[in-house]
């Protein structure tokens, strides 16, 4: 039987952020239910089968603790209120969104979106070393920065290094113009937009040059002890044995690592194993050392990226 119902919205603000732009998280909801949305104003009607209104309401009833605050809602948010209610962890989703790890400089909240998302997080801040594995879109990367910046302004660590293997560059970086940190800039790319969401672009140079924060290859970690320091490992996948065996041991005093990297994409030759894969067999029961696996329903990126990945697992599969 088709019937409808009526949710009414508290202001204009969180209407515009339960619709999303262009009204894609309606669409959305529509596509994750079967019920049809329509927002008129402040009111929000939603039309189809009883079972289809019934879960529709749910859905948007469970995102409530963001659109009544205007927070902007992502289809990763839509997702984790659907598995929340499948598995029946809605209070559990209550306590994720009410979390807010930081604020950008725009003022934007920052948070985990995903309950294996919560729990990297966590693991981060409770452990010295902690693996992030897992596909592109996931935030393994981002959250480590946003919780290594946090970590740096609350004078927890000395300086935040970041470093990842240039292996896309090989022998090439040769050949590209200008001085290493020039060359090097473009694999580093993603490690600076993540701290400029917390750090003024013009402040980021001064603190570079009094080590506060350090971007480099992994290469320069060779021979060094990274003390007081909070070590972020960036595509780690592209490690080599020796690699990944150098980085663990540089871990020094009152120092925390998080390494990141998807196994399943690696630019090495085809004859030379990741390290990761290799440290991933050797750590694993090691104690006092976090393993954090995401999988594509993590992505938070473009609902399309999440399909991707859940194609290719399947043909690997």
């Amino acid at each position: 039987m088709v019937g409808a119902s009526t949710i009414q919205l508290p202001n204009i603000s969180s209407a515009i952020a339960l619709a999303g732009d262009g009204e894609e998280n309606l669409k959305f909801l529509s596509h994750q239910t079967g019920a049809n949305l329509v927002l008129r104003g402040q009111e929000l009607l939603i039309s189809g089968t009883d079972n289809q209104i019934e879960l529709a309401t749910k859905l948007v009833r469970s995102l409530e603790e963001l659109w009544t605050k205007g927070n902007t809602i992502s289809s990763a948010d839509i997702l984790t209120a659907r598995q929340a209610i499948d598995s029946d962890r809605q209070g559990e989703l209550q306590d994720l969104q009410r979390d807010v790890l930081a604020r950008s400089r725009r003022g934007e909240e920052i948070r985990a979106k995903t309950f294996r998302q919560r729990q990297y997080i966590d693991a981060i801040r409770k452990r010295d070393l902690t693996f992030g594995i897992g596909p592109a879109g996931t935030g393994k990367t981002y959250l480590a920065v946003v919780v290594a910046v946090q970590a740096l302004l609350a004078n927890q660590f000395e300086k935040i290094i970041l470093t990842r293997p240039a292996v896309e560059a090989g022998e090439r970086l040769g050949f590209l113009p200008g001085d290493l940190q020039q060359k090097v800039n473009p694999y580093l790319r993603p490690l600076y937009d993540a701290i400029y969401e917390f750090i003024d672009p013009e402040k980021v140079p001064n603190l570079m040059e009094r080590g506060v924060i350090e971007v480099a290859p992994l290469a320069y970690m060779r021979g060094r002890t990274l003390n007081n320091a909070f070590v972020i490992v960036d595509e780690a996948q592209n490690t080599t044995p020796g690699q990944m065996k150098m980085v663990l041991t540089r871990l020094g005093f009152r120092s925390k690592m998080v390494i990141t990297g998807d196994i399943t994409q690696t630019d090495l030759p085809l004859n030379q194993p990741s390290g990761l894969k290799i440290a991933l067999q050797i750590l694993k029961n090691v104690e006092g050392i976090a393993f954090c696996e995401f999988s594509q329903k993590d992505v938070v990126r473009n609902p399309l990226v999440q399909r991707i990945v859940a194609a290719y697992e399947k043909h690997e599969k």
